[in-house]
């Protein structure tokens, strides 16, 4: 019996020997020689290292065996006290996945009358910034508003709102966090340090979400629970931290453009290796060439692939004929075969003698499948011309319930003013699609507005702006002319505005100079416009895409508002679906309320009167290259008096007349700009301030 127990232990040796000589030899080749690759289950590749003389200065890792499992833990060797446990670690990519244990939370009682709050705080040093790509901020709370901070970051600052007012109207369990439940922020590069405040908002979610949380955490880790809004399941479950991505580089020794590859002390060893500068601070990572993998931070890290013994990954027929080679190899197909020998169908084909019987039939079979796709495609051609003739019949329904004065243009005769639509007659974009200069045969110029697509919502849209402007008749608003009803879209027909956009007047060229009065009168004249479709007709309109690129200026600049593709006419404070707002002008208040109203009009409004005062875009790059809001921006400035710094230079005067005037607009833009809605000033309040402030400019500066 001890004779049988001792072979087929020599036999299991026999068998296993391959296995456990292949798992060494892949992970030997991670570390330092003498130095260990692994902290009980997490591998850790060089620069990486356990032990003195095993890492690169700034990567010591000590493995805690104190507890059940040993940890991987990070920075020690910056401070004692912190407790970064790693999850993985990514040679290539250069990711180090760690846990983040800084959760915040924000806990209300059963009376909803006190909570108690957890400020998250992290930093970390200098080498491991946090991955804006692979890292989002995430909110889990039904009444969460959560802000991100960093002031080591040029004072970084953003956040997300997160809303339910029962526990169904929750994304739902595996939902993304899209608002309902949860909500999700993107953050900035060279982030290394940030801190985690809350609104102090109160409790409208009730007692079925006591507790919201915030936190920075790994893309697409977390999937919605609904136990998660009840108590602190979401901390508990989460206690040991959740996953995070920092990003790791070569920092300690300049970049790839310092020539480091052709000195000694770059951290690329094998020589089989080349370098690359990051995405995220600087420094460079170490990848190997192409035909090689492996740890390219070490001498001889980087080995040959056999290509030929991994043909999943790296394809090659499977009748063809694969040679590896140093760092390559090649497949060919057989003497006598022909065809593409790079795909694992094996496509190379024997030669064929003559045109056989087998031939005759492929080309048959070619043939019929040939008349098929013809009848197909005249099948199509047919339904598609029968839906124009439906769409045309629906469209002269729609202009039969307009107004009698309305001029309908045929195809041929915008065609004809366009050259055919030519690409060199587009001179503008509107909220739906292109916009055309026409010709007309009375020598008329005229503006045509052209879709992009045929789908319901935009049909829709077309309608509603054809039934809008037949009812405005204002010397600052775009006037309709008439519309095109033979296409499977209509076209909209305006009368023709030369001048260009307050956009292109305020950006294109900012050496040309702009006075203080032509300004101002373009900020009066606008909100003369608003305040008409606000007030001044039967039913209020609410334009929804107020931006200095949909301020039109005639030969003689004045304003001409157009673009009423995102505009609704709804009672005010009626719910509708958020769309059409372009970056800079958006409302904040819509994001927790998701309530348009004309408020929402007036902060668009006050933005553009910053881009008048600074001639910035609503979103802009500061020195640093950064996007910055122009909102944002000019009301920071405001708190400490300082927005005088962020004004046009040609506006700035020791003139007291010019500083008064300059104060009091920039007193309304802050007015307009107010978070709560029902602190703005109304349309109707603007334009007569502006009024005042344009008579008091030409009585006594009149430039």
């Amino acid at each position: 019996m001890a004779c049988v127990r001792q072979f087929l232990c020599f036999l299991l040796i026999i068998l296993m020997t391959p296995l456990l000589t292949t798992f060494a030899a892949a992970t030997s080749n991670i570390s330092l020689p003498g130095c260990p690759n692994k902290c009980g289950s997490i591998l850790i590749p060089y620069p990486f290292g356990m032990g003195n003389g095993c890492d690169r200065k700034g990567f010591e890792i000590t493995c805690d065996e104190s507890m059940t499992h040993p940890r991987a833990i990070l920075f020690r060797d910056v401070h004692p006290s912190m407790d970064v446990e790693l999850i993985n670690v990514n040679i290539t990519t250069g990711e180090a996945r760690v846990y983040n244990k800084n959760i915040s939370y924000k806990c209300f009682d059963v009376t909803n009358s006190n909570f108690n709050i957890s400020m998250g705080i992290t930093g970390l040093p200098w080498r491991f910034p946090f991955s804006y790509e692979q890292n989002k901020f995430l909110a889990i709370g039904c009444s969460t508003l959560a802000f991100i901070v960093s002031y080591r970051n040029d004072n970084y600052f953003s956040g997300c709102v997160s809303t339910c007012f029962s526990p169904n109207s929750t994304t739902g369990d595996g939902g993304s966090c899209n608002g309902m439940g949860c909500c999700q922020a993107a953050i900035p590069s060279d982030l290394y340090f940030y801190a985690v405040y809350w609104h102090d908002n109160p409790n409208y979610a009730g007692g079925f979400n006591l507790c919201s949380y915030a936190v920075l955490v790994e893309d697409d880790w977390y999937k919605f629970q609904d136990q998660d809004l009840q108590g602190l399941n979401f901390y508990k479950r989460n206690k040991n931290g959740v996953p995070v991505v920092l990003n790791w580089a070569i920092r300690d020794n300049g970049t790839c453009q310092d020539g480091l590859m052709k000195s000694h002390n770059t951290a690329c060893r094998s020589n089989h290796s080349f370098c690359y500068s990051t995405s995220n601070g600087k420094g460079y990572l170490c990848q190997c060439r192409q035909g090689y993998e492996g740890n390219p931070y070490l001498t001889g890290g980087c080995i040959d692939i056999d290509e030929c013994k991994s043909l999943d990954k790296y394809p090659c027929s499977s009748n063809a004929i694969c040679i590896n080679s140093d760092g390559n190899f090649t497949c060919s197909c057989p003497k006598g075969t022909y065809g593409n020998p790079y795909v694992n169908d094996g496509n190379c084909i024997k030669i064929p003698e003559k045109f056989s019987y087998h031939g005759r039939v492929v080309l048959a079979s070619i043939l019929g499948v040939a008349t098929i796709l013809i009848l197909v495609i005249l099948a199509v051609m047919y339904v598609q011309r029968k839906k124009r003739m439906e769409e045309k019949e629906e469209y002269q329904k729609y202009y039969q319930m307009m107004n009698d004065h309305l001029r309908v243009f045929s195809r041929k005769q915008l065609e004809n003013a366009t050259n055919n639509f030519n690409e060199t007659n587009v001179f503008g974009a509107g909220g739906q699609g292109k916009v055309y200069k026409g010709l007309l045969e009375n020598n008329l110029v005229i503006a045509i507005k052209k879709a992009r697509a045929v789908e319901e919502t935009q049909r829709e849209e077309f309608v509603n702006e054809i039934i809008l402007l037949s009812q405005i008749n204002h010397k600052n608003i775009v006037r309709l002319l008439g519309c095109c009803l033979e296409v499977n879209i209509p076209m909209l027909v305006y009368e023709f505005v030369p001048n260009g956009t307050v956009y292109q007047l305020l950006h294109r060229n900012k050496t040309i100079p702009i006075s203080l009065g032509t300004r101002l009168n373009i900020a009066w004249e606008s909100a003369v416009a608003l305040d008409y479709i606000h007030s001044s007709i039967s039913r209020s309109i609410i334009h929804g895409d107020i931006k200095s690129a949909n301020i039109l200026l005639d030969a003689d600049y004045t304003v001409k508002v157009s673009d009423f593709g995102a505009s609704s006419v709804v009672p005010v404070d009626e719910i509708i679906e958020l769309v059409h707002f372009s970056q800079g002008y958006l409302d904040p208040e819509c994001l927790y309320t998701q309530i348009i109203t004309n408020n929402s009009d007036v902060y668009s409004f006050g933005v553009v009167i910053l881009e008048l005062l600074t001639r910035k875009e609503a979103v802009y790059l500061d020195k640093k290259g950064e996007k910055q809001a122009l909102a944002t921006s000019f009301l920071s400035k405001a708190r400490t008096n300082e927005h005088h710094k962020m004004l046009d230079v040609d506006l700035l005067s020791n003139n007291g007349k010019v500083i008064e005037i300059l104060d009091k607009i920039c007193a309304i833009a802050s007015q307009c700009l107010s978070p709560k809605g029902d602190d703005r000033p109304t349309m109707s309040q603007i334009v007569e301030e502006l009024q005042k402030l344009a008579r008091l400019h030409n009585s006594t500066l009149g430039f």
